[in-house]
């Protein structure tokens, strides 16, 4: 079972669970969104703390038993961590539930990841990359565990009994299809790279706008190039890599891309199945780091998109901070904060209002003109 985007939502029990001294209310806040950009339905968040995982359950017997009896009062569908499991403690924990009730599933954070990433993709190239990921995660809970996938194994189209046979069949299946979907992106990826280097001919500034997810990014695209892209209030509303020519005055031209927004701890086989789509943030000649100002975690935030770029190859690209979302602060003005020197610290803007984005394209037009001046004298 998947979780559904259906009017009838699935039920969810949502557990959030510390480790270590420090509580962090805004992770499990921003859990619950991912929930609810799942499609699913959060009907009681359980939380609690631990100096470390249990190694069977990672909750602990008595938080087992906490999670069983909500999710037996709740009739709840599925169980969802927001952390990382493996296939035993995943298998474990459903055998736990189902004692005394009906059968649970249970996410974990990569695969509650995973879900909104197949909901949105829209490309044909996104879904490719969506796929890949997902038999790749399929791929390692196939080597740690078996039970846990006899009901998943419905779209390998083989029945039967588990059995080391059976999952060595089952494990060359999903090699020989993420072959396949690598080879079908690396095609796609050559028609890109074909496009970008023409761009890059041009001498016009690539400008890639990054950061984390829900900062405003596509909204702010939109502003900047009059797109209609998609630009919702919920986690990763952009998935695929839209880029627009926007013109900026005289002599002032540059290409921006809109690209997916990162999150902590995302999942490495969703950063390996994008790579090619995040060539456009590698690749371009300056980044709009878009930061959600009103945030409390916004620190916690840039370094988890820094984090991300540096994994992509893309830590080198200078970057522009725009600080997004002052509206949601009472007294904060749109400007161009700069140093004695006149080198930029930051924009604030709204892209929801619009103040501050003339103030963003002159400086973008500054820019694209210096770049266009370096390329004819090249």
């Amino acid at each position: 079972m998947s979780i559904r985007k259906t009017p009838e939502r699935t039920r969810a029990i949502l557990v959030s669970l510390d480790i270590g001294p420090k509580q962090d209310s805004e992770r499990a806040e921003e859990a619950a969104r991912l929930v609810d950009s799942a499609g699913a339905q959060v009907m009681e968040l359980i939380r609690g703390r631990r100096d470390r995982p249990d190694a069977k359950t990672f909750a602990g017997s008595g938080k087992v038993e906490e999670i069983a009896v909500a999710a037996r009062l709740h009739l709840a569908e599925a169980v969802i961590f927001d952390c990382e499991l493996s296939a035993a403690q995943v298998r474990n924990l459903e055998a736990r539930l189902a004692e005394g009730g009906p059968a649970v599933q249970v996410f974990d954070r990569t695969d509650l990841i995973l879900n909104i990433f197949a909901q949105r993709a829209q490309t044909s190239e996104g879904k490719l990359q969506v796929e890949l990921a997902r038999l790749e995660h399929l791929s390692t809970r196939l080597v740690r565990g078996w039970t846990h996938l006899e009901r998943q194994r419905g779209s390998l189209g083989k029945t039967g009994g588990p059995g080391e046979k059976q999952i060595e069949l089952d494990r060359r299946m999903i090699g020989e299809r993420v072959k396949k979907l690598k080879e079908r992106i690396e095609k796609v990826g050559k028609v890109r790279n074909t496009q970008r280097a023409r761009r890059g001919k041009s001498g016009v500034l690539r400008v890639a706008i990054v950061g984390y997810t829900n900062a405003g990014k596509s909204t702010l695209f939109n502003k900047l190039s009059k797109a209609d892209v998609r630009a919702a209030d919920q986690l990763f509303a952009t998935l695929d890599t839209t880029t627009r020519r926007v013109y900026l005055g005289e002599g002032a031209a540059i290409t921006v891309s809109d690209t997916v927004g990162f999150i902590r701890d995302l999942p490495h086989t969703l950063v390996d199945a994008f790579r090619a789509t995040l060539e456009e943030t590698v690749q371009a000649d300056l980044l709009l780091h878009v930061v959600d100002v009103a945030s409390a975690r916004r620190e916690e935030q840039v370094a988890n998109v820094n984090q991300v770029l540096e994994e992509i190859g893309a830590a080198d690209v200078p970057q522009l901070i725009v600080h997004n979302q002052i509206d949601r602060i009472p007294g904060m003005a749109a400007e161009v904060l700069r140093e004695s020197s006149g080198k930029i610290l930051n924009i604030k803007v709204s892209a929801l209002t619009g103040a501050g984005i003339e103030g963003l394209r002159e400086v973008l037009a500054e820019a694209a003109r210096n770049a266009s001046s370096l390329a004819t004298a090249a």
